[in-house]
């Protein structure tokens, strides 16, 4: 049995509270180095960025202050969501066009508090939970669709969530968008952000410190307040997400992790 399953059954033996405990405490101990010794202060660039975002709301969790600071000073910023967030339970169809539907309206919303207009805001619409499993001739259809998107607004920053974030889409998210860039076959700035990585990857088990390397700490405090009001926007998530798990993306800092290659 290898780690990941042995922790997979630990979780499943622990009380729900106590899991929760554990993870916030972990959480909060890799937050609190990474800002004060494990990562470099950067300053906000004046950079056009796209954000891509597996699921409505990663994109606030991980960047929306980021997002928040440079839309006030009129830089763009474009954001693209790959699944329809519909969830991974066995709905009617007629449920799961509710939730997608929900999903997008809070989505509009929240980056409208952040300063993004919807015209700048794209819905892909992949099955949620699906972007690992995607067969050859959608696999290359996403590719191409990421490349003209990426091709058409020519963005000089990109940011997707982590590469070992511990969910499949999320994973899928950085490996689809590095390989369209490629294809697009331009330069940009590649950023990382965490949205499970703390939460779900125990530290020097899962996750290594090569895997948090080259972080970068942004101050958000002029824009915090706004975007605690995005992330409060997705009401239908915060009713099932740990209180821990939120917690930690309503303070005054963002990290994020640059990619070199």
């Amino acid at each position: 049995m290898t780690m990941k399953n042995h922790l997979q059954q630990l979780q499943k033996l622990m009380p729900n509270q106590w899991l929760e405990k554990l993870q916030y405490l972990h959480s909060k101990l890799l937050w609190n180095w990474l800002l004060f010794a494990g990562s470099q202060k950067l300053g906000l660039s004046q950079k056009s960025a796209m954000v891509f975002s597996p699921h409505q709301d990663d994109e606030t969790f991980g960047c929306g202050g980021m997002i928040a600071q440079k839309r006030a000073l009129g830089i763009p910023v474009v954001v693209v969501f790959l699944t329809n967030g519909a969830g991974a339970e066995a709905l009617n169809q007629d449920a799961q066009n509710h939730i997608i539907e929900t999903r997008k309206q809070e989505a509009i919303k929240a980056l409208e508090i952040l300063g993004v207009a919807a015209t700048d805001i794209h819905f892909l619409a992949k099955a949620d939970g699906g972007l690992k499993k995607l067969e050859n001739e959608e696999y290359q259809q996403i590719i191409k669709q990421l490349s003209a998107m990426i091709n058409y607004y020519q963005p000089e920053e990109v940011y997707v969530p982590h590469r070992q974030d511990c969910h499949q889409d999320h994973e899928a998210t950085f490996t689809l968008v590095k390989t369209a860039i490629k294809a697009a076959n331009i330069q940009v700035d590649f950023y990382q952000y965490p949205v499970w990585l703390f939460w779900r990857s125990p530290l020097f088990i899962l996750l290594k410190l090569q895997d948090i390397a080259a972080a970068y700490r942004v101050a958000i405090a002029g824009v915090q307040e706004q975007k605690n009001r995005a992330i409060a926007s997705y009401s239908s998530q915060l009713q099932s997400l740990p209180s821990g798990f939120v917690k930690q993306f309503l303070n005054d800092h963002e990290i994020f992790f640059k990619t070199e290659d």
